[in-house]
């Protein structure tokens, strides 16, 4: 059976799909050893694609969310929940966020996962900041969410904020702020850096557009508070600026990647320093992710480059401008890949990619030999065209 696939251009393109899996690192508990690197992986939320809600509310498919977190785990990867891959700030809300730390923290527990939650900002609505929510209001929501995450026992990723975006006049605002959340942090955190390639909203974080400004600052925060710092995790697409920053970390302070264009050569690492990795990226990838990581632990970096080299190409797609809508690729690979049983998301947000930007994230996913059952994905992939009216 072949496919008709739309192009970007017009027209469309006959595909052969392949017949068998790939067969790759095993899963289940001998899987859970992967010791040169810390990698999480940034999941998603399943929505429930019954629920009569308006758009700007949150519906969860809890069972389904779990379980795509079990997959995670089971492959050795630790989960860093309610992060931006969670659709924060776009489709799911504090209240939301809340019993998803909850829920996953328990889950945690239950399997013996490592997890990490995101900590940020977002019961301060965007008419809050548009009517100038001062920097106390920042730091109570930052508070509320920190003690919440601790309370679960999950580690707590400080996540940048919009509102702090748009309260702080100088750096010295942000200095001050995470030197008291950190001074408050009962557990060493990890703090994350968002460029606005993924948030327009944080443009000139850290109090200032330039990026070498912005790091000075950046860097002040980590060496104030070291012991209160388990990592950096820098999403700035940038991968020259990551190693120039990440050799100037303390020796006790992690660089966690979260750079989806470049993290092969990251986390492999230049002789003296590498990266960890917390990856949206890793959130569709985690079998091949989890098998290079395992070759990685052996010491064969070259074994490590060959099985996540050729990965790229799928990631740079699904992460493409404007990036922030890398989600609905994420999504549609998880269906493709039988982890759920629709394409919807909360608020929508299916629609955010056109079919042809789909139709590519299949094929290279394909290609790559990602999906356990690729008749099934060829099977969803094909309805998908029909629903969209593409003969077939």
């Amino acid at each position: 059976m072949t496919l008709r696939l739309p192009l970007p251009g017009g027209g469309l393109d006959t595909y052969q799909p392949r017949s068998a899996p790939r067969t790759g690192v095993a899963t289940g508990p001998a899987a859970l050893s992967l010791t040169s690197r810390t990698v999480f992986a940034a999941a998603h939320v399943v929505a429930d694609p019954y629920a009569d809600v308006p758009p700007d509310r949150a519906a969860v498919d809890w069972d389904g969310t779990l379980a795509f977190r079990r997959h995670l785990w089971a492959h050795g990867l630790g989960v860093a929940e309610a992060m931006d891959t969670a659709q924060r700030g776009m489709g799911l809300d504090w209240a939301g966020a809340a019993e998803l730390i909850r829920r996953s923290a328990a889950e945690a527990k239950a399997v013996g996962g490592r997890i990490a939650c995101g900590v940020g900002t977002d019961q301060l609505t965007a008419t809050d900041a548009a009517s100038g929510a001062g920097l106390d209001a920042v730091r109570a929501a930052y508070e509320e969410q920190l003690a919440l995450v601790e309370d679960t026992g999950a580690q707590a990723v400080l996540m940048a904020s919009r509102a702090l975006a748009a309260a702080a006049r100088t750096p010295d605002d942000y200095l001050s702020l995470y030197g008291d959340l950190l001074r408050q942090a009962a557990e060493p955190v990890v703090l994350h850096w968002l460029g606005p390639m993924f948030d327009p909203q944080l443009a000139g974080y850290w109090g200032d557009s330039d990026l070498d400004v912005a790091t000075e600052t950046f860097l002040q925060v980590v060496a104030e508070h070291p012991d209160k710092v388990d990592g950096v995790k820098i999403s700035l697409l940038d991968a020259g600026r990551e190693i120039a920053l990440r050799r100037r970390l303390p020796s006790t302070v992690r660089c966690y990647t979260g750079d989806d264009f470049h993290y092969p050569e990251l986390i492999a690492g230049d002789g003296r320093h590498f990266s960890h990795a917390l990856l949206g990226a890793f959130d569709p990838l985690a079998p091949l992710a989890a098998e290079a990581v395992a070759v990685l632990d052996t010491g064969d970096i070259p074994g490590f480059r060959e099985v996540l080299d050729p990965t790229v190409e799928l990631s740079r797609h699904l992460f493409e401008a404007p990036t922030r809508f890398y989600k609905t690729g994420v999504v549609l690979l998880a269906w493709l890949a039988g982890h759920q049983s629709h394409f919807t998301m909360v608020g929508g947000l299916q629609s955010a990619r056109p079919l042809p930007h789909l139709a590519r994230a299949y094929r290279l996913a394909d290609e790559l030999g990602l999906f356990p059952d690729p008749p099934l994905a060829e099977r969803r992939m094909r309805s998908l065209l029909e629903v969209y009216g593409v003969p077939q």
